[in-house]
């Protein structure tokens, strides 16, 4: 691994990026706003998952593509940004019933199915990210010590995984803290139909913004 006096500096800066509020950090609050603490948790573990496809890339050289391939960026993005508009439209067009009100304490198979929906997308919304896959081959390669016994590719994956760890972390804590927000809301039809428009008013904003973004 590389040198301690190596690793500090990466820590550090890993610590200002978890806590940089970003588009996983806005997309764990949309989901818990839509689907509950539980959606939030599922979302912020698909976020997790997903980021791994792009660790092992970056790992495995395959995230360089973008650099050399400008359209296979655009188009990631692209796809990327017309899903997040897509989840954020079928959450604020999606309909609220007496069961999802009365829903605090009784998880219902309906719901179950939504959160293992959100689960899926959250992982489909990371791997589609392109700019998550920048990151990383922009930002491992500033650690990794040739020199080290490790072999680079090792890791890559070594402090991939701790950056990984570290958004997760962040994302976590987002979700904790929307849901406080959430429960001091009364349960009422009125308050879960804002909790949903501003649910899914963040993804469109996120996928519009990804859109435009160069």
């Amino acid at each position: 691994m590389p040198s301690w006096e190596t690793l500090l500096p990466f820590f550090a800066a890993t610590a200002v990026f978890a806590l940089l509020p970003g588009p996983a950090i806005l997309y764990t609050a949309a989901q818990t706003l839509a689907h509950g603490r539980r959606g939030g948790y599922l979302a912020a573990l698909g976020i997790h998952l997903g980021g791994f496809a792009h660790v092992i890339a970056a790992a495995a050289g395959l995230s360089a593509v973008f650099t050399h391939v400008p359209i296979a960026y655009t188009v990631l993005k692209t796809v990327g940004a017309v899903y997040l508009i897509w989840l954020g439209v079928g959450i604020i067009r999606s309909k609220l019933d007496s069961s999802q009100i009365r829903a605090v304490e009784t998880v219902s198979a309906r719901s179950s199915a939504s959160r293992n929906r959100t689960f899926l997308n959250s992982i489909l919304v990371e791997v589609l990210n392109p700019k998550t896959a920048l990151f990383f081959i922009a930002f491992l390669p500033q650690f990794a010590d040739p020199q080290a016994a490790l072999p680079v590719w090792l890791q890559f994956m070594v402090l991939g995984t701790i950056v990984n760890l570290a958004f997760s972390a962040a994302d976590i804590v987002t979700v904790s803290v929307t849901d406080r927000v959430l429960a001091g809301l009364k349960k009422t039809a009125a308050a879960r139909k804002i909790a949903k428009w501003a649910g899914g008013s963040i993804l469109v904003g996120l996928g519009a913004h990804l859109a435009i973004s160069k």
